[in-house]
């Protein structure tokens, strides 16, 4: 489950207000306040919308994607912030001839069991484990070569790091490890004009933005996801190749 101390606090607040209300009720013969009553369905109805978002919602996200990529099947892909696998695995059952790799840092207030250990045994059980490797390592600094991936992709984790610097520094290692011609999918709650920018910045072509629809809104319409995207350019295209005479 993604952040699970949100739809916690969600469900507390559905379940203690009308709670606070009823004990009023027998206690002093108060009548609810309307706005107890009201406030906690809306709380309860946006804890819903969150565990669907987070159980399932996001797999038919990240289907939708990664078809939009068309694999050949022999592709490396980069996940940042893989967390438990959700998208990790689902790319790596796309590339029998690849590899998929998944950096993370492993903070369980991120996502809960967030462990490689745990994301090992998914992978067993998916039948991906031999075409996969995970890293301890920040997004920021990533221990990869330039130009090593075919696609870079990320799910709800770059808006993690707190200063907008720290995130375009996670911006710009996506692309400085993405080969000439590769492609980049990012998704998010929050800051996801900031990656457009600097994806523009950066040179890339073929730039996205647009809403992952209500499959993926974190407790209702207010929290919603948007998807980036972007190509980066071929070595002769960025001025990189031969000379012509």
């Amino acid at each position: 489950m993604d952040a699970p101390y949100v739809p916690t606090l969600y469900g507390a607040v559905g379940v203690g207000l009308p709670a606070w209300g009823v004990v009023s009720l027998a206690a002093d013969g108060l009548t609810p306040a309307p706005w107890a009553l009201i406030i906690g369905c809306l709380a309860l109805v946006s804890a819903g919308l969150y565990m669907y978002a987070t159980r399932r919602g996001k797999f038919v996200v990240w289907e939708r994607l990664l078809d939009e990529l068309a694999l050949r099947g022999d592709e490396r892909i980069l996940d940042l912030g893989c967390g438990r696998g959700a998208v990790l695995l689902t790319a790596a059952r796309r590339i029998p001839e690849g590899r998929a790799y998944g950096v993370d840092l492993w903070r369980s207030q991120d996502q809960s069991g967030n462990d490689p250990a745990v994301t090992e045994r998914n992978a067993q059980a998916e039948g991906v484990a031999d075409r996969m490797e995970l890293h301890t390592a920040d997004m920021t600094r990533l221990p990869f070569e330039r130009d090593r991936f075919d696609v870079v992709v990320s799910s709800l984790a770059i808006h993690n790091i707190s200063d907008p610097a720290g995130r375009a520094s996670a911006i710009e290692e996506a692309v400085r490890v993405l080969r000439p011609g590769g492609r980049l999918v990012l998704a998010d709650i929050r800051n996801t004009r900031q990656y457009g920018a600097c994806l523009q910045r950066l040179g890339l072509h073929d730039i996205t933005r647009r809403g992952a629809g209500a499959r993926m809104w974190w407790s209702g319409p207010w929290m919603p996801t948007s998807v980036v995207t972007g190509t980066k350019p071929s070595r002769v295209a960025a001025g990189e190749g031969t000379a012509r005479p």
